[in-house]
């Protein structure tokens, strides 16, 4: 795979890009290839591949590991347990870009958990694939009363926060959300869209959001990399 020798751009650029391509689309994961394999692979000098390399490194993509090789550094997201917010603010205040991928957008007969959960027979759900600079970190699946979801299909969901639709749209006031976090296994589908291998362990959110009459508003279940996304909560013992 050479790279283009008539571009103005030089060919460190170049590879630099290439190899930011393939991190992001899951083709290379965990570690890159040897400074050989890259050369092999597109036709460069070794200091074309050292030059690349260094400027990943700086820019916090890449960390070298002497003996070992050079590995891939996943910023990680830290959701402050106290707030509710949405994923896209929590990704931005971690400096990092947000994008967002609508999978499915349908009114669906509940299973007898979701019903236990929502306390709905039907449900206006829809999935995403979330991703944090380009690269796929979450999937969310969110439940909400029929009435809402139509109202939420006006709008573009590859670019719009529900919680901010919720509230400066349709004048919905979340209240009060109930979290628990667990640890699960995806189903393949998921793993695939997350780039994990499979049988890889993520983390699962299931949050319910109540208003501020205790009226039912979402339900959402999400699973992020593990190694991309942590939970935060500050505490304090209490003098007695």
């Amino acid at each position: 795979m050479p790279l283009d020798y008539t571009n103005s751009i030089p060919l460190h650029i170049q590879l630099k890009a290439k190899i930011e391509e393939k991190i992001y689309n899951g083709q290379y994961i965990e570690k890159i290839p040897s400074e050989r394999e890259l050369m092999d692979e597109f036709y460069v000098s070794r200091s074309t591949v050292r030059q690349s390399i260094e400027h990943l490194v700086r820019e916090g993509i890449l960390i070298r590991k002497p003996g070992k090789g050079t590995f891939i550094v996943l910023k990680t997201i830290n959701d402050w347990l106290g707030n509710l917010s949405s994923t896209s603010e929590t990704i931005k205040n971690m400096g990092m870009v947000p994008e967002i991928k609508l999978l499915k957008s349908e009114i669906i007969d509940l299973t007898e958990k979701l019903k236990d959960k929502t306390g709905l027979d039907k449900a206006y759900h829809f999935k995403r694939l979330r991703y944090a600079n380009r690269i796929p970190m979450g999937i969310e699946r969110h439940y909400y009363p029929i009435h809402i979801g139509i109202q939420l299909m006006k709008f573009d969901l590859n670019k719009e926060a529900f919680y901010d639709l919720l509230e400066n749209e349709l004048g919905v006031k979340t209240f009060q959300a109930e979290q628990i976090i667990k640890a699960s296994i995806p189903p393949k589908e998921d793993s695939k869209l997350l780039n994990l291998t499979q049988n890889s362990s993520v983390l699962v959110a299931e949050r319910i959001i109540t208003g501020i009459n205790g009226e039912f508003i979402e339900f959402e279940n999400a699973y992020y990399r593990s190694d991309m996304y942590s939970f935060r909560i500050d505490l304090s013992r209490k003098n007695h």
